[in-house]
């Protein structure tokens, strides 16, 4: 992490810093809740503050990172009641991409598709849950990329938000995860055999049941403490 990063363009200098933290957020290098320092990460960037910041008011329009005077520059957390919200939002999300993708997927598309649900079976026999956790981000991100629809690829940072930062810490199981990629697999499914409202259907199903886990862990929670 000491090294000086190799900055592409000078030109584009602010998206790749703001890149580079997202994909450290993404990779658990700086953790939900953790303190973003930018004397630190400045010199170890090799850039000055001012890209920077500009790059914190990205990640913070992402949902990423928080600015509270006083407190700095924080990688955001998420309690269940917020979690939930963004799930409701995934559901419509995840339903359109599928739809549109068993419409619009192109046969390479469906190959590919195929070949990532394929991995994540062999993911579940021998279990990882950060390798977990990155297929799950590749399946549904080439759902969306077969989707075809421009409205899609903005909401990307709610689908990393969700599945890769935030929803592990509440509910990735490899019970659940294998659960998941049969899930998956009927949305193949649907896509390969060219039936949008099927694909729709078992895709907004795929998230709900994630939803459901996750108000149950928030009723367990608010649950009065017996004397």
């Amino acid at each position: 992490m000491g090294q000086v990063l190799a900055w592409r363009s000078q030109s584009r200098l602010l998206d790749e810093v703001a890149q580079a933290l997202r994909e450290r957020i993404y990779a658990g290098v700086y953790a939900p809740g953790a303190t973003l320092r930018q004397e630190r990460i400045a010199a170890e960037f090799g850039i000055s503050r001012t890209p920077l910041r500009e790059a914190f008011r990205v990640l913070e329009r992402d949902g990423l990172v928080v600015n509270k005077p006083g407190s700095g520059v924080r990688v955001a957390t998420a309690d269940l009641p917020k979690l939930l919200d963004a799930y409701a939002v995934r559901e419509a999300m995840d339903g359109v991409a599928a739809r549109h993708a068993a419409e619009r997927a192109t046969a390479a598309q469906i190959r590919e598709l195929a070949k990532l649900v394929e991995r994540q079976r062999k993911l579940i026999a021998d279990w990882n849950a950060s390798d977990y956790s990155q297929s799950n981000i590749d399946f549904h991100l080439a759902v969306i990329d077969a989707a075809g629809n421009a409205s899609l690829p903005p909401l990307v940072p709610l689908l990393h938000l969700t599945s890769q930062v935030f929803a592990p810490a509440f509910a990735l199981s490899c019970e659940r995860a294998a659960a998941a990629v049969a899930e998956h697999g009927d949305i193949l499914d649907a896509i390969q055999k060219r039936q949008p409202d099927d694909a729709e259907r078992v895709a907004r199903a795929h998230i709900h049941a994630t939803a459901v886990r996750l108000k149950a862990q928030l009723a367990e929670k608010q649950k009065p403490i017996e004397a």
